[in-house]
C-alpha cells in the first residue's frame, strides 16, 4: 500500500504535533501516512514555490499554519460557501488540476466548542485577532449562536474588513470592529485570544487581568504551548477554559477526513496521542 503523503507549511511549527496526529489517526484506520513539517525559510523558499512543490511531489494534501492561511486563497478552489466567506484556508487536498481549500479551523472549533461547553450559547465574544485563524472563528461564533462579537486587532484594517465580512454574510450577531481590547472585554461573557502572542517565539498574552473580570470562559487558539499565559489568567479568575490544544485536535480530525476520506474514532486518537499538559493548569 502506497503511503498516503501530508506536510504543513508554517512558519515555527518545529514543535507542532501535527504529524503525530496525522500517522496516529492513519494508523487507526489502517493507512500508511507520512506528515512532513515544510518550513519555507529553512527550505530557502518562498511560500508560493514549497506551495506549489507539494502539488510536483506527491503529497495528499497539507495543512497551511502562521501566517499563510489567507496568502494561500488565491491559489485554491474553494467549493464550500463558507470557507469563501471566510477567506482563510488551513487544508488543502491536492486533487485534479486545481488544489481544494478547506477550512477546518471553523468546523474544528464548532465542534471543540460544543465538546467543551456543551449546548451553551457563546453570548457576548470579545477576539483578539483578525488574521486566519480569527477569521475562522467568528463565523464559527456566528453559527454556535453568539449574540455579539468585539473584534480588536492591533491591524484597524483587518478588524474592519472582518467586521464587514461577517455583516456582508448576513450573520445573525451583532458585529463590531473596537478600538481597544478593554473596550472589546468590558461586560463580555467569552474571551478569545486569536493572536500569536502567547506562542513559542512570541512571549506575551493578548488580555491582562481587568479583561478577565466578568466572564464566563476564555479559548487560546494558540496551542505550543498548551499552558499559556492568557488561559493561566482566565482560569485564576475563576473563567472556564478551552485550549487551543481542542481546536488543533477537532480540525485535525476533520482534516484527516478530507484527505483520506476516513472517520477516524476521536476516542481512540485522543488516547493515542496521549495528555498533552492541560491537566497542569487546573493545579
Amino acid at each position: 500500500m502506497a503511503a498516503i503523503r501530508l506536510g504543513l507549511i508554517g512558519d515555527n511549527i518545529a514543535r507542532s504535533r501535527s504529524p503525530r496526529l496525522h500517522v496516529e489517526a492513519g494508523r487507526l484506520c489502517g493507512l500508511d501516512v507520512t506528515y512532513e513539517r515544510l518550513i519555507p525559510r529553512d527550505l530557502g523558499l518562498e511560500f508560493e514555490a514549497v506551495f506549489d512543490w507539494c502539488a510536483s511531489a506527491g503529497f495528499r494534501g497539507i495543512n497551511v499554519t502562521y501566517p499563510y492561511k489567507e496568502e494561500v486563497v488565491p491559489r485554491v478552489s474553494m467549493q464550500d460557501p463558507v470557507t469563501a466567506k471566510i477567506g482563510a484556508c488551513n487544508t488543502i487536498l491536492y486533487d485534479g488540476l486545481q488544489p481544494q481549500g478547506h477550512n477546518t479551523d471553523y468546523t474544528g472549533f464548532v465542534s471543540a466548542f460544543r465538546a467543551a461547553f456543551g449546548d451553551s450559547g457563546p453570548g457576548v465574544v470579545a477576539m483578539a485577532g483578525a488574521g486566519g485563524v480569527g477569521k475562522a472563528i467568528a463565523f464559527a461564533l456566528a453559527r454556535l449562536g453568539a449574540r455579539e462579537l468585539r473584534i480588536f486587532d492591533t491591524d484597524t484594517r483587518k478588524a474592519d474588513e472582518l467586521a464587514s465580512a461577517l455583516v456582508a454574510a448576513q450573520v445573525a450577531m451583532n458585529v463590531a470592529s473596537m478600538p481597544s481590547i478593554s473596550a472589546a472585554t468590558n461586560g463580555a461573557d467569552g474571551l478569545v485570544n486569536c493572536t500569536p502572542l502567547g506562542m513559542d517565539g512570541h512571549p506575551g498574552t493578548a488580555m491582562e487581568g481587568d479583561s478577565f473580570r466578568g466572564a464566563a470562559w476564555a479559548f487560546d487558539a494558540v496551542y505550543t504551548p498548551v499552558e499559556t499565559r492568557f488561559l493561566r489568567l482566565a482560569l485564576d479568575a475563576g473563567l472556564a477554559v478551552m485550549s487551543g490544544y481542542e481546536l488543533f485536535f477537532h480540525q485535525g480530525i476533520d482534516a484527516f477526513r478530507h484527505f483520506t476520506g476516513q472517520e477516524v474514532d476521536a476516542t481512540e486518537l485522543r488516547n493515542a496521542l496521549g495528555a498533552v499538559g492541560l491537566e497542569k493548569l487546573d493545579a
